[in-house]
């Protein structure tokens, strides 16, 4: 298998397969995990979903609610689907204890991303 070039794939294989989401989605969802990646080791599915979260809200701050929902993010398991996608894709593994049900109900995303902006 060819080396994958994160900081320029479209991730155009894995949108043919499942359009529910924006390649900018998983953009963001692969410099999470590459980031937690680094100390080496499983990165658990709170793990990727708390990081997830304050990187959309570091990168989008007031327009991460509205920024994800454009992207086909409305809940934790979207972000989960989309690992699991990763996964299918070759991008990322997974041990095999890893569900997509372990990103259920983990947060909600308009408490997280939209609520601390409202006045």
């Amino acid at each position: 298998m060819d080396e994958i070039d994160y900081d320029s794939d479209s991730f155009e294989d894995v949108v043919a397969r499942d359009g529910r989401y924006d390649p900018r989605a998983y953009a963001v969802l692969m410099d999470v995990v590459h980031y937690l990646g680094e100390s080496g080791g499983h990165i658990s599915s709170s793990d990727i979903m708390e990081e997830f979260r304050q990187t959309v809200l570091d990168q989008f701050g007031p327009m991460s609610y509205t920024v994800l929902s454009e992207w086909g993010l409305k809940r934790t398991e979207d972000i989960g689907e989309m690992m699991f996608n990763l996964v299918e894709s070759r991008r990322v593994r997974k041990d095999d204890t890893d569900s997509a049900d372990d990103f259920a109900a983990g947060y909600d995303f308009k408490e997280e991303f939209l609520n601390p902006y409202q006045a």
